[in-house]
Protein backbone atom coordinates (compact mmCIF):
# COMPACT_ATOMS: atom_id res chain seq x y z
CA UNK A 1 0.00 0.00 0.00
CA UNK A 2 3.10 2.14 0.37
CA UNK A 3 2.67 3.42 -3.34
CA UNK A 4 -0.48 5.10 -2.59
CA UNK A 5 -0.47 8.40 -0.74
CA UNK A 6 -1.64 9.33 2.74
CA UNK A 7 -4.74 10.29 1.99
CA UNK A 8 -5.61 7.79 -0.73
CA UNK A 9 -4.53 4.66 1.48
CA UNK A 10 -6.86 5.80 4.29
CA UNK A 11 -9.80 6.58 2.29
CA UNK A 12 -9.15 2.74 0.82
CA UNK A 13 -8.42 1.51 4.38
CA UNK A 14 -12.36 3.44 4.93
CA UNK A 15 -13.89 0.93 2.55
CA UNK A 16 -12.21 -1.95 4.19
CA UNK A 17 -9.17 -2.09 1.18
CA UNK A 18 -5.97 -2.79 3.80
CA UNK A 19 -4.68 -5.51 1.30
CA UNK A 20 -2.12 -4.56 -2.04
CA UNK A 21 -4.09 -6.67 -3.89
CA UNK A 22 -7.20 -5.79 -3.67
CA UNK A 23 -6.30 -2.20 -4.21
CA UNK A 24 -4.56 -2.61 -7.15
CA UNK A 25 -8.04 -4.33 -8.43
CA UNK A 26 -10.05 -1.96 -6.70
CA UNK A 27 -7.94 1.17 -8.01
CA UNK A 28 -7.65 -0.35 -11.92
CA UNK A 29 -10.54 -2.13 -12.96
CA UNK A 30 -9.81 -4.58 -15.75
CA UNK A 31 -12.30 -5.59 -18.37
CA UNK A 32 -11.23 -9.39 -19.15
CA UNK A 33 -10.72 -9.97 -15.12
CA UNK A 34 -13.26 -8.20 -13.93
CA UNK A 35 -16.10 -9.00 -16.34
CA UNK A 36 -17.29 -12.71 -15.39
CA UNK A 37 -17.84 -15.32 -17.80
CA UNK A 38 -21.60 -14.30 -19.44
CA UNK A 39 -22.45 -18.79 -19.59
CA UNK A 40 -21.88 -19.12 -15.89
CA UNK A 41 -25.24 -17.98 -15.57
CA UNK A 42 -27.45 -20.99 -15.57
CA UNK A 43 -29.37 -20.71 -18.59
CA UNK A 44 -27.07 -18.46 -20.62
CA UNK A 45 -26.27 -21.30 -23.46
CA UNK A 46 -30.52 -21.99 -23.74
CA UNK A 47 -31.04 -17.94 -24.18
CA UNK A 48 -28.06 -17.28 -26.68
CA UNK A 49 -29.09 -21.18 -28.67
CA UNK A 50 -32.76 -19.77 -29.37
CA UNK A 51 -31.74 -16.59 -30.22
CA UNK A 52 -29.60 -18.13 -33.05
CA UNK A 53 -32.57 -19.98 -34.23
CA UNK A 54 -35.02 -17.22 -34.06
CA UNK A 55 -32.32 -15.44 -36.26
CA UNK A 56 -31.99 -18.15 -38.46
CA UNK A 57 -35.84 -18.96 -38.98
CA UNK A 58 -36.25 -15.32 -39.39
CA UNK A 59 -38.87 -15.02 -36.75
CA UNK A 60 -40.28 -12.20 -35.17
CA UNK A 61 -38.79 -11.03 -31.72
CA UNK A 62 -40.36 -8.77 -29.38
CA UNK A 63 -38.08 -6.95 -26.96
CA UNK A 64 -39.89 -5.85 -24.04
CA UNK A 65 -38.04 -3.38 -22.19
CA UNK A 66 -39.22 -1.84 -18.41
CA UNK A 67 -39.60 2.09 -18.93
CA UNK A 68 -37.29 3.51 -16.68
CA UNK A 69 -33.62 4.09 -16.99
CA UNK A 70 -32.79 0.85 -16.82
CA UNK A 71 -34.66 -0.84 -18.93
CA UNK A 72 -34.63 1.59 -21.90
CA UNK A 73 -30.83 1.58 -22.40
CA UNK A 74 -31.25 -2.04 -22.34
CA UNK A 75 -33.25 -2.39 -25.16
CA UNK A 76 -30.41 0.12 -26.76
CA UNK A 77 -28.08 -2.61 -26.05
CA UNK A 78 -30.47 -5.86 -27.68
CA UNK A 79 -31.06 -4.05 -30.34
CA UNK A 80 -27.44 -2.91 -30.89
CA UNK A 81 -26.52 -6.42 -30.97
CA UNK A 82 -29.58 -7.17 -33.73
CA UNK A 83 -27.85 -4.15 -35.63
CA UNK A 84 -24.81 -5.52 -35.55
CA UNK A 85 -25.49 -9.13 -36.78
CA UNK A 86 -27.76 -7.03 -39.57
CA UNK A 87 -31.48 -8.92 -38.13
CA UNK A 88 -34.00 -6.71 -39.04
CA UNK A 89 -37.59 -8.78 -37.82
CA UNK A 90 -37.99 -7.27 -34.38
CA UNK A 91 -39.90 -4.96 -32.49
CA UNK A 92 -39.28 -2.60 -29.62
CA UNK A 93 -42.24 -2.67 -26.74
CA UNK A 94 -42.00 -0.90 -23.54
CA UNK A 95 -45.22 -0.06 -21.55
CA UNK A 96 -47.17 2.78 -20.39
CA UNK A 97 -45.83 3.36 -16.58
CA UNK A 98 -49.13 5.67 -16.10
CA UNK A 99 -51.93 2.94 -17.79
CA UNK A 100 -50.32 -0.32 -18.42
CA UNK A 101 -47.60 0.03 -15.24
CA UNK A 102 -44.88 -2.35 -14.53
CA UNK A 103 -44.18 -5.26 -16.06
CA UNK A 104 -45.33 -8.08 -18.87
CA UNK A 105 -49.04 -7.47 -19.36
CA UNK A 106 -51.83 -10.00 -20.89
CA UNK A 107 -52.95 -7.59 -23.17
CA UNK A 108 -50.19 -6.95 -24.88
CA UNK A 109 -49.07 -10.82 -25.59
CA UNK A 110 -52.58 -11.01 -27.11
CA UNK A 111 -51.53 -8.21 -29.44
CA UNK A 112 -47.66 -10.47 -30.17
CA UNK A 113 -50.06 -13.50 -30.43
CA UNK A 114 -51.69 -11.56 -33.14
CA UNK A 115 -48.77 -10.53 -34.97
CA UNK A 116 -47.19 -13.75 -35.10
CA UNK A 117 -44.21 -13.33 -32.72
CA UNK A 118 -42.58 -16.35 -32.13
CA UNK A 119 -39.98 -15.25 -29.77
CA UNK A 120 -40.16 -12.85 -26.50
CA UNK A 121 -36.71 -11.34 -24.75
CA UNK A 122 -37.42 -9.61 -21.21
CA UNK A 123 -35.79 -6.36 -20.26
CA UNK A 124 -35.36 -5.75 -16.40
CA UNK A 125 -38.55 -7.45 -15.62
CA UNK A 126 -40.54 -10.64 -15.80
CA UNK A 127 -39.25 -12.39 -13.59
CA UNK A 128 -42.60 -12.65 -10.91
CA UNK A 129 -44.79 -12.51 -14.18
CA UNK A 130 -45.79 -16.43 -13.60
CA UNK A 131 -49.34 -15.97 -15.71
CA UNK A 132 -47.86 -13.77 -18.29
CA UNK A 133 -45.14 -16.01 -19.07
CA UNK A 134 -47.78 -19.31 -19.32
CA UNK A 135 -50.18 -17.28 -21.37
CA UNK A 136 -47.09 -16.31 -23.97
CA UNK A 137 -46.04 -20.17 -23.88
CA UNK A 138 -49.43 -21.51 -24.55
CA UNK A 139 -49.96 -19.10 -27.44
CA UNK A 140 -46.59 -20.28 -29.32
CA UNK A 141 -44.24 -17.44 -27.73
CA UNK A 142 -41.19 -18.37 -25.99
CA UNK A 143 -40.06 -16.01 -23.50
CA UNK A 144 -36.38 -15.52 -22.20
CA UNK A 145 -36.64 -13.59 -19.26
CA UNK A 146 -33.89 -11.33 -18.54
CA UNK A 147 -33.85 -9.07 -15.50
CA UNK A 148 -32.65 -8.37 -11.81
CA UNK A 149 -35.54 -8.23 -9.57
CA UNK A 150 -36.33 -10.63 -6.38
CA UNK A 151 -38.15 -13.41 -7.44
CA UNK A 152 -41.06 -14.45 -5.61
CA UNK A 153 -42.08 -18.65 -4.81
CA UNK A 154 -43.02 -19.41 -8.21
CA UNK A 155 -40.76 -18.84 -10.98
CA UNK A 156 -42.19 -18.30 -14.38
CA UNK A 157 -41.79 -21.07 -16.43
CA UNK A 158 -39.91 -19.22 -19.39
CA UNK A 159 -37.82 -21.04 -22.47
CA UNK A 160 -34.50 -19.61 -20.09
CA UNK A 161 -33.97 -17.05 -17.32
CA UNK A 162 -31.56 -15.25 -16.82
CA UNK A 163 -31.12 -13.72 -13.60
CA UNK A 164 -28.06 -13.52 -11.23
CA UNK A 165 -30.55 -13.92 -7.87
CA UNK A 166 -32.03 -17.17 -9.30
CA UNK A 167 -28.96 -18.83 -10.38
CA UNK A 168 -25.19 -19.01 -9.35
CA UNK A 169 -23.30 -16.37 -10.80
CA UNK A 170 -21.35 -14.67 -8.45
CA UNK A 171 -22.33 -11.25 -9.11
CA UNK A 172 -25.58 -10.97 -7.64
CA UNK A 173 -26.25 -7.27 -8.13
CA UNK A 174 -26.32 -6.52 -11.91
CA UNK A 175 -28.80 -4.06 -12.62
CA UNK A 176 -31.43 -5.46 -15.97
CA UNK A 177 -29.42 -3.37 -18.55
CA UNK A 178 -26.33 -5.19 -17.23
CA UNK A 179 -28.14 -8.94 -17.16
CA UNK A 180 -29.06 -8.07 -21.10
CA UNK A 181 -25.56 -6.79 -21.71
CA UNK A 182 -24.13 -10.36 -20.10
CA UNK A 183 -26.49 -11.74 -22.87
CA UNK A 184 -25.06 -9.49 -25.68
CA UNK A 185 -21.73 -10.97 -24.41
CA UNK A 186 -22.18 -14.10 -24.38
CA UNK A 187 -23.88 -14.01 -28.09
CA UNK A 188 -21.30 -12.35 -29.29
CA UNK A 189 -18.95 -15.65 -27.54
CA UNK A 190 -20.60 -18.02 -29.18
CA UNK A 191 -21.60 -16.69 -32.24
CA UNK A 192 -19.62 -14.05 -32.85
CA UNK A 193 -17.42 -15.69 -35.74
CA UNK A 194 -20.34 -17.22 -37.93
CA UNK A 195 -21.68 -13.35 -37.97
CA UNK A 196 -18.72 -12.04 -39.00
CA UNK A 197 -19.01 -9.99 -35.79
CA UNK A 198 -15.53 -8.16 -34.45
CA UNK A 199 -14.58 -9.60 -31.18
CA UNK A 200 -15.11 -7.10 -28.42
CA UNK A 201 -18.15 -5.58 -30.36
CA UNK A 202 -20.11 -5.43 -27.24
CA UNK A 203 -17.66 -2.85 -25.41
CA UNK A 204 -19.35 -0.44 -27.54
CA UNK A 205 -22.49 -1.28 -25.75
CA UNK A 206 -20.88 -0.73 -22.17
CA UNK A 207 -21.97 2.98 -22.85
CA UNK A 208 -25.61 1.82 -21.95
CA UNK A 209 -24.32 -0.72 -18.97
CA UNK A 210 -22.64 1.91 -17.81
CA UNK A 211 -25.71 4.55 -18.08
CA UNK A 212 -28.38 1.91 -16.25
CA UNK A 213 -25.71 0.79 -13.70
CA UNK A 214 -25.07 4.28 -12.75
CA UNK A 215 -28.91 5.49 -12.34
CA UNK A 216 -30.46 2.06 -11.04
CA UNK A 217 -28.95 2.54 -7.44
CA UNK A 218 -27.10 -0.87 -7.72
CA UNK A 219 -23.68 -1.12 -5.88
CA UNK A 220 -20.65 0.05 -7.53
CA UNK A 221 -18.85 -3.14 -6.34
CA UNK A 222 -16.85 -6.19 -8.39
CA UNK A 223 -18.43 -6.27 -11.99
CA UNK A 224 -21.02 -3.35 -11.74
CA UNK A 225 -17.58 -1.17 -10.72
CA UNK A 226 -16.12 -2.72 -14.07
CA UNK A 227 -19.52 -1.93 -15.84
CA UNK A 228 -19.55 1.46 -14.79
CA UNK A 229 -16.21 2.55 -15.04
CA UNK A 230 -15.74 1.53 -18.53
CA UNK A 231 -19.38 2.54 -19.38
CA UNK A 232 -18.14 6.00 -18.04
CA UNK A 233 -15.12 5.85 -20.99
CA UNK A 234 -17.43 4.46 -23.63
CA UNK A 235 -19.90 7.27 -22.83
CA UNK A 236 -17.79 10.11 -22.94
CA UNK A 237 -16.57 9.03 -26.25
CA UNK A 238 -19.90 7.60 -27.62
CA UNK A 239 -20.82 8.41 -31.19
CA UNK A 240 -24.93 8.37 -30.30
CA UNK A 241 -26.25 11.33 -31.81
CA UNK A 242 -29.18 11.47 -29.39
CA UNK A 243 -26.74 11.36 -26.36
CA UNK A 244 -24.76 14.33 -28.00
CA UNK A 245 -27.60 16.47 -28.62
CA UNK A 246 -28.64 16.01 -24.72
CA UNK A 247 -25.34 16.71 -22.98
CA UNK A 248 -25.01 19.65 -25.05
CA UNK A 249 -28.68 20.73 -24.43
CA UNK A 250 -27.23 20.65 -20.65
CA UNK A 251 -24.09 22.05 -21.28
CA UNK A 252 -22.23 19.08 -20.12
CA UNK A 253 -18.88 18.06 -21.98
CA UNK A 254 -19.21 14.87 -23.59
CA UNK A 255 -15.57 13.89 -22.86
CA UNK A 256 -15.54 15.22 -18.99
CA UNK A 257 -18.56 13.09 -18.38
CA UNK A 258 -18.91 12.04 -14.59
CA UNK A 259 -21.20 9.52 -12.38
CA UNK A 260 -23.11 12.72 -10.84
CA UNK A 261 -23.65 14.12 -14.82
CA UNK A 262 -25.50 10.78 -15.18
CA UNK A 263 -27.26 10.54 -11.99
CA UNK A 264 -28.19 13.96 -11.52
CA UNK A 265 -29.12 15.70 -15.34
CA UNK A 266 -29.09 12.33 -18.05
CA UNK A 267 -30.94 9.55 -16.01
CA UNK A 268 -33.91 12.41 -14.69
CA UNK A 269 -34.67 13.33 -18.89
CA UNK A 270 -34.88 10.12 -19.49
CA UNK A 271 -36.85 8.98 -17.22
CA UNK A 272 -39.26 12.17 -17.53
CA UNK A 273 -40.49 10.54 -20.91
CA UNK A 274 -42.06 7.71 -18.99
CA UNK A 275 -43.56 9.66 -15.98
CA UNK A 276 -45.06 12.53 -18.21
CA UNK A 277 -45.53 11.21 -21.54
CA UNK A 278 -44.27 7.98 -23.94
CA UNK A 279 -41.10 6.05 -22.85
CA UNK A 280 -40.73 5.46 -26.56
CA UNK A 281 -39.28 8.76 -26.43
CA UNK A 282 -36.44 8.10 -24.80
CA UNK A 283 -35.48 4.84 -26.20
CA UNK A 284 -35.64 6.69 -29.54
CA UNK A 285 -32.97 9.37 -28.33
CA UNK A 286 -30.72 6.97 -27.50
CA UNK A 287 -31.03 4.37 -30.47
CA UNK A 288 -31.30 6.83 -33.63
CA UNK A 289 -28.73 7.48 -35.89
CA UNK A 290 -30.63 11.05 -37.20
CA UNK A 291 -29.32 14.02 -35.84
CA UNK A 292 -32.21 16.09 -36.71
CA UNK A 293 -34.66 13.80 -34.63
CA UNK A 294 -32.07 13.72 -32.32
CA UNK A 295 -31.99 17.35 -31.74
CA UNK A 296 -36.34 17.50 -31.45
CA UNK A 297 -35.83 14.74 -28.60
CA UNK A 298 -33.29 16.02 -26.40
CA UNK A 299 -35.42 19.29 -26.06
CA UNK A 300 -38.39 17.38 -25.59
CA UNK A 301 -37.42 15.26 -22.53
CA UNK A 302 -36.04 18.15 -21.36
CA UNK A 303 -39.02 20.18 -21.90
CA UNK A 304 -41.12 17.56 -20.02
CA UNK A 305 -38.58 17.04 -17.39
CA UNK A 306 -39.34 20.72 -16.35
CA UNK A 307 -43.09 20.36 -16.13
CA UNK A 308 -42.05 17.36 -14.42
CA UNK A 309 -40.14 19.04 -11.93
CA UNK A 310 -42.86 21.64 -10.80
CA UNK A 311 -45.18 19.10 -10.42
CA UNK A 312 -43.14 17.08 -8.26
CA UNK A 313 -42.44 20.69 -6.09
CA UNK A 314 -46.21 20.97 -6.05
CA UNK A 315 -46.82 17.38 -4.60
CA UNK A 316 -44.35 17.92 -2.03
CA UNK A 317 -45.52 21.40 -0.83
CA UNK A 318 -49.14 19.60 -0.55
CA UNK A 319 -47.24 17.19 1.68
CA UNK A 320 -45.76 19.12 4.09
CA UNK A 321 -48.85 21.03 4.57
CA UNK A 322 -50.60 17.29 5.26
CA UNK A 323 -47.40 16.51 7.95
CA UNK A 324 -47.39 19.78 10.26
CA UNK A 325 -50.19 17.82 11.56
CA UNK A 326 -49.83 14.52 11.71
CA UNK A 327 -47.91 12.04 13.91
CA UNK A 328 -44.90 9.99 12.42
CA UNK A 329 -44.91 5.92 12.35
CA UNK A 330 -42.49 3.74 11.52
CA UNK A 331 -43.35 3.40 7.85
CA UNK A 332 -44.97 6.38 6.26
CA UNK A 333 -47.82 6.00 3.60
CA UNK A 334 -48.82 9.89 1.74
CA UNK A 335 -51.23 9.55 -1.10
CA UNK A 336 -53.90 11.91 -3.07
CA UNK A 337 -56.03 10.11 -5.93
CA UNK A 338 -54.99 13.63 -7.90
CA UNK A 339 -51.86 12.88 -7.70
CA UNK A 340 -49.58 11.73 -10.86
CA UNK A 341 -48.45 7.78 -10.59
CA UNK A 342 -45.55 8.38 -12.63
CA UNK A 343 -43.93 11.40 -10.54
CA UNK A 344 -44.43 9.08 -7.05
CA UNK A 345 -41.05 7.37 -6.77
CA UNK A 346 -39.61 10.99 -6.86
CA UNK A 347 -41.80 11.97 -4.04
CA UNK A 348 -40.97 8.87 -2.05
CA UNK A 349 -37.59 9.27 -2.31
CA UNK A 350 -37.47 13.17 -1.23
CA UNK A 351 -39.23 11.79 1.45
CA UNK A 352 -37.18 8.70 2.69
CA UNK A 353 -34.08 11.04 2.54
CA UNK A 354 -35.64 13.97 4.84
CA UNK A 355 -37.60 11.72 7.39
CA UNK A 356 -34.86 8.17 7.24
CA UNK A 357 -37.79 5.93 7.09
CA UNK A 358 -39.84 3.66 4.64
CA UNK A 359 -42.18 5.38 2.36
CA UNK A 360 -44.93 4.38 0.61
CA UNK A 361 -46.68 7.12 -1.68
CA UNK A 362 -49.89 6.55 -3.78
CA UNK A 363 -52.45 8.50 -6.75
CA UNK A 364 -54.61 6.85 -9.03
CA UNK A 365 -53.87 5.93 -12.38
CA UNK A 366 -55.66 6.51 -16.08
CA UNK A 367 -57.36 3.17 -15.12
CA UNK A 368 -59.05 4.24 -11.56
CA UNK A 369 -56.77 1.85 -10.10
CA UNK A 370 -54.42 3.17 -6.82
CA UNK A 371 -50.84 2.53 -7.57
CA UNK A 372 -48.10 3.91 -6.10
CA UNK A 373 -43.83 3.95 -5.60
CA UNK A 374 -42.08 3.06 -2.32
CA UNK A 375 -38.66 3.69 -1.46
CA UNK A 376 -36.01 2.23 1.74
CA UNK A 377 -34.20 4.33 3.93
CA UNK A 378 -32.01 0.96 3.64
CA UNK A 379 -33.13 -0.15 7.22
CA UNK A 380 -35.71 -2.82 5.85
CA UNK A 381 -35.76 -4.53 2.42
CA UNK A 382 -39.04 -2.52 1.27
CA UNK A 383 -39.92 -6.22 -0.91
CA UNK A 384 -40.13 -8.21 1.99
CA UNK A 385 -41.63 -5.45 3.95
CA UNK A 386 -44.49 -5.90 0.79
CA UNK A 387 -44.08 -9.34 1.17
CA UNK A 388 -45.07 -9.72 4.85
CA UNK A 389 -47.66 -7.41 4.20
CA UNK A 390 -49.08 -9.23 0.73
CA UNK A 391 -52.60 -9.48 1.77
CA UNK A 392 -52.91 -5.25 1.50
CA UNK A 393 -51.48 -5.39 -2.47
CA UNK A 394 -52.90 -6.58 -5.50
CA UNK A 395 -49.59 -6.43 -7.13
CA UNK A 396 -46.11 -5.57 -5.59
CA UNK A 397 -42.48 -5.81 -6.99
CA UNK A 398 -38.59 -4.43 -6.84
CA UNK A 399 -35.75 -4.68 -4.95
CA UNK A 400 -34.18 -3.82 -1.68
CA UNK A 401 -34.37 0.10 -1.64
CA UNK A 402 -37.37 0.74 -4.06
CA UNK A 403 -40.36 -0.69 -5.32
CA UNK A 404 -43.97 -0.25 -6.96
CA UNK A 405 -47.56 -1.84 -6.00
CA UNK A 406 -51.60 -1.69 -6.71
CA UNK A 407 -53.44 -1.53 -3.38
CA UNK A 408 -57.20 -2.67 -3.30
CA UNK A 409 -58.97 0.46 -2.42
CA UNK A 410 -60.56 -0.51 0.93
CA UNK A 411 -57.40 -1.66 2.09
CA UNK A 412 -55.75 1.95 1.47
CA UNK A 413 -56.42 3.76 4.49
CA UNK A 414 -54.98 1.12 7.18
CA UNK A 415 -52.09 0.50 5.02
CA UNK A 416 -49.66 2.75 6.79
CA UNK A 417 -50.79 0.86 10.30
CA UNK A 418 -50.32 -3.01 8.35
CA UNK A 419 -46.68 -2.01 6.91
CA UNK A 420 -45.60 -0.17 10.05
CA UNK A 421 -46.75 -2.78 12.63
CA UNK A 422 -44.92 -5.71 10.11
CA UNK A 423 -41.82 -3.70 9.99
CA UNK A 424 -41.70 -3.63 13.64
CA UNK A 425 -41.99 -7.60 13.48
CA UNK A 426 -38.98 -7.90 10.88
CA UNK A 427 -36.94 -5.62 12.48
CA UNK A 428 -37.38 -6.76 16.30
CA UNK A 429 -36.28 -10.51 14.76
CA UNK A 430 -33.12 -8.47 13.85
CA UNK A 431 -32.52 -10.56 10.58
CA UNK A 432 -29.10 -10.26 8.97
CA UNK A 433 -29.22 -8.08 5.88
CA UNK A 434 -30.05 -9.89 2.65
CA UNK A 435 -27.48 -10.47 0.28
CA UNK A 436 -26.69 -7.61 -1.84
CA UNK A 437 -28.77 -5.31 0.91
CA UNK A 438 -26.50 -2.47 1.66
CA UNK A 439 -25.34 -1.48 5.53
CA UNK A 440 -25.81 1.85 6.50
CA UNK A 441 -22.59 3.73 6.48
CA UNK A 442 -21.00 3.50 9.75
CA UNK A 443 -19.88 7.44 10.78
CA UNK A 444 -20.34 10.81 9.03
CA UNK A 445 -17.17 11.47 7.30
CA UNK A 446 -14.05 9.58 6.03
CA UNK A 447 -11.36 11.90 6.91
CA UNK A 448 -10.48 14.74 8.50
CA UNK A 449 -8.40 17.73 6.72
CA UNK A 450 -7.58 21.50 6.50
CA UNK A 451 -8.71 23.97 3.51
CA UNK A 452 -5.30 24.04 2.78
CA UNK A 453 -6.03 20.70 1.52
CA UNK A 454 -8.41 21.14 -0.45
CA UNK A 455 -5.98 21.08 -3.48
CA UNK A 456 -6.08 19.34 -6.92
CA UNK A 457 -3.24 16.87 -6.02
CA UNK A 458 -5.81 15.76 -3.42
CA UNK A 459 -8.39 15.73 -5.74
CA UNK A 460 -6.32 13.56 -7.93
CA UNK A 461 -6.00 11.01 -4.95
CA UNK A 462 -9.54 10.84 -4.63
CA UNK A 463 -11.00 10.73 -7.99
CA UNK A 464 -9.06 7.23 -8.24
CA UNK A 465 -11.69 5.46 -6.47
CA UNK A 466 -14.62 6.72 -8.50
CA UNK A 467 -17.27 6.20 -10.06
CA UNK A 468 -18.90 6.94 -6.64
CA UNK A 469 -22.46 5.92 -5.89
CA UNK A 470 -24.06 2.93 -3.95
CA UNK A 471 -21.49 1.06 -2.46
CA UNK A 472 -18.84 3.19 -3.00
CA UNK A 473 -20.26 6.85 -1.80
CA UNK A 474 -18.33 10.05 -2.99
CA UNK A 475 -15.63 10.71 0.28
CA UNK A 476 -16.58 13.00 3.22
CA UNK A 477 -14.32 14.96 5.22
CA UNK A 478 -14.11 16.95 8.03
CA UNK A 479 -13.39 20.47 8.14
CA UNK A 480 -13.38 21.46 12.11
CA UNK A 481 -14.03 25.16 12.96
CA UNK A 482 -13.87 27.19 9.78
CA UNK A 483 -15.12 30.79 9.27
CA UNK A 484 -18.17 31.83 7.00
CA UNK A 485 -16.34 34.57 4.76
CA UNK A 486 -19.15 35.59 2.52
CA UNK A 487 -22.60 33.93 1.29
CA UNK A 488 -24.02 34.49 -1.81
CA UNK A 489 -27.02 33.29 -3.59
CA UNK A 490 -27.21 31.97 -7.17
CA UNK A 491 -29.29 30.06 -9.44
CA UNK A 492 -31.09 29.49 -12.88
CA UNK A 493 -32.22 32.75 -14.09
CA UNK A 494 -31.81 34.50 -10.67
CA UNK A 495 -33.48 32.65 -9.02
CA UNK A 496 -31.69 32.02 -5.70
CA UNK A 497 -32.41 28.93 -4.71
CA UNK A 498 -28.69 27.69 -4.07
CA UNK A 499 -25.89 28.86 -2.04
CA UNK A 500 -22.23 29.87 -2.37
CA UNK A 501 -20.30 30.17 0.92
CA UNK A 502 -16.74 30.98 0.94
CA UNK A 503 -14.80 29.02 4.20
CA UNK A 504 -11.70 30.30 6.03
CA UNK A 505 -9.35 28.69 8.74
CA UNK A 506 -6.77 30.53 11.04
CA UNK A 507 -4.07 29.58 9.08
CA UNK A 508 -4.98 31.78 6.02
CA UNK A 509 -6.27 29.04 3.94
CA UNK A 510 -9.77 29.68 1.92
CA UNK A 511 -12.47 27.55 0.05
CA UNK A 512 -15.30 27.72 -1.53
CA UNK A 513 -18.54 25.74 -1.41
CA UNK A 514 -21.25 25.22 -3.21
CA UNK A 515 -24.65 24.03 -1.02
CA UNK A 516 -27.28 23.40 -4.01
CA UNK A 517 -31.48 23.49 -3.11
CA UNK A 518 -30.20 25.50 0.39
CA UNK A 519 -31.04 28.66 2.12
CA UNK A 520 -29.34 30.05 5.45
CA UNK A 521 -32.01 27.82 7.37
CA UNK A 522 -31.45 24.79 5.71
CA UNK A 523 -29.04 23.58 8.30
CA UNK A 524 -28.96 23.20 12.41
CA UNK A 525 -26.93 26.36 13.02
CA UNK A 526 -28.63 29.26 11.03
CA UNK A 527 -25.99 30.68 8.51
CA UNK A 528 -24.37 34.15 8.67
CA UNK A 529 -21.11 35.65 7.79
CA UNK A 530 -18.71 35.77 10.00
CA UNK A 531 -19.89 32.22 12.40
CA UNK A 532 -17.56 29.59 13.08
CA UNK A 533 -18.86 25.68 12.21
CA UNK A 534 -18.11 22.49 11.73
CA UNK A 535 -18.22 21.63 8.23
CA UNK A 536 -18.37 18.13 6.06
CA UNK A 537 -18.19 18.37 2.33
CA UNK A 538 -16.92 16.31 -0.41
CA UNK A 539 -14.78 17.81 -2.99
CA UNK A 540 -16.59 18.85 -6.61
CA UNK A 541 -14.52 19.94 -9.78
CA UNK A 542 -16.29 22.50 -11.54
CA UNK A 543 -16.18 22.49 -15.73
CA UNK A 544 -18.86 24.98 -16.07
CA UNK A 545 -18.54 26.51 -19.27
CA UNK A 546 -14.98 25.27 -19.70
CA UNK A 547 -13.75 26.89 -16.88
CA UNK A 548 -11.84 24.20 -14.28
CA UNK A 549 -12.90 24.80 -10.67
CA UNK A 550 -11.94 23.17 -7.45
CA UNK A 551 -14.59 23.90 -4.77
CA UNK A 552 -16.59 21.69 -2.39
CA UNK A 553 -20.24 20.49 -2.20
CA UNK A 554 -21.59 21.33 1.64
CA UNK A 555 -22.93 17.78 3.31
CA UNK A 556 -23.94 19.53 6.27
CA UNK A 557 -22.68 22.68 8.22
CA UNK A 558 -22.88 22.25 12.38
Amino acid sequence: MQKYGELLRELLEKRGIIDPVQAEIFLNPDYKRDLHDPFLMKDMEKACVRLYEAIDNNEKIIIYADYDCDGIPGAVILVDLLKEIKYKNYEVYIPQRNSEGYGLNLEAIKQFTKSEVKLLITIDLGITAVAEVAQAEVDGIDVIITDHHLPQDVLPRAYAILNPKVDDYSEKMLCGSGVIFKFAQGFIKKYGEYFKTKEGAEKWMLDMAGLATLSDMVPLLGENRALAYFGLKVLRKSPRPGLQKLLAKINIDQKYLTEDDVGFMITPRLNAASRMDDPMRAFELLATGDEVEAGRLADHLSKINDERKSIVAGIMREINKKFEKREMREVIVVGSPDWRVGVLGLVAGKISDEYQKPVFVWGKDENDCIKGSCRSDGSVSIVELMTETRESFIDFGGHELAGGFTVHSDKIHFLEEVLSNNFKKIISADLPLTKGEVPKAEGVFDVKLTLGEVNLKNWKEIEKLAPFGLGNPKPVFFFEGVKIEKIKKFGKNGSGEHLEIIFSDGGGAKAKAISFFSNHDSFETKLSEGLNVNLLASFDLSRFRGREELRLRVEDIM
